[in-house]
């Protein structure tokens, strides 16, 4: 089964639709110029009303490892996804002061960048268009044969997500913006996009 992310939870509203439709993950968004960001305090009310078998998923951008290390020492999140210049001697140091797994994210703009993507020591890659963030998609052929289990994001839609799902069997996929509206989530939105991810999922079976 395709695993589903919800990225920049950042409600109690939002908790309650995941609760109801059952994503694996969910993101809370640490990044401080982000509009989704949340605090370690508002993270800690927030899983502690979301259900304990799905996922959080901190995200983070260049930021100090030891700040990584404070939420994580809370039990707030459950992996780490980093969104920045993160190299793999960071992306290391996470995973060994953590103990969690690790998502390196990277904006497919080119071939050197999915080179990159391959040999990063992250436990999960999340594969991005070349912007992040504007709900259009990269150049999926770039994808074929590539050997990391990754999350797709960047502009699925009902038009495209079976086929993708079909074609490339990404370990999962991940949504933000696709499932808002006027910058919140959209309850309809994300019980109709996890609806198309597990269609997809029964008719590749």
């Amino acid at each position: 089964m395709t695993k589903i992310k919800i990225c920049g939870v950042r409600r109690m509203e939002d908790i309650e639709v995941a609760n109801r439709y059952l994503p694996d993950y969910v993101g809370f968004m640490f990044v401080p110029t982000s509009r989704r960001k949340i605090t370690i305090k508002e993270a800690i009310e927030l899983r502690s009303e979301l259900k304990t078998y799905i996922q959080t998923v901190g995200v983070f951008q260049n930021q100090e490892i030891d700040y990584i290390c404070e939420i994580a020492e809370k039990d707030v999140i459950d992996v780490v996804q980093l969104h920045g210049a993160e190299d793999a001697d960071y992306i290391r140091e996470v995973q060994r002061r953590t103990g969690l797994p690790v998502i390196k994210a990277f904006r497919v703009d080119n071939e050197e960048v999915l080179a990159a993507a391959k040999v990063s020591p992250a436990d999960y890659v999340l594969l991005d268009n070349g912007n992040g963030g504007t709900g259009q998609t990269f150049d999926w052929a770039l994808l074929e044969g590539f050997p990391h289990p990754y999350f797709m994001a960047g502009g699925l839609s009902p038009d495209n997500i079976s086929k993708a799902i079909k074609r490339f069997e990404p370990y999962g996929v991940d949504v933000s913006s696709g499932v808002e509206t006027d910058g919140f989530k959209d309850p309809e939105k994300v019980r109709t996009f996890i609806g198309w991810v597990r269609e997809a999922d029964a008719d590749g079976t």
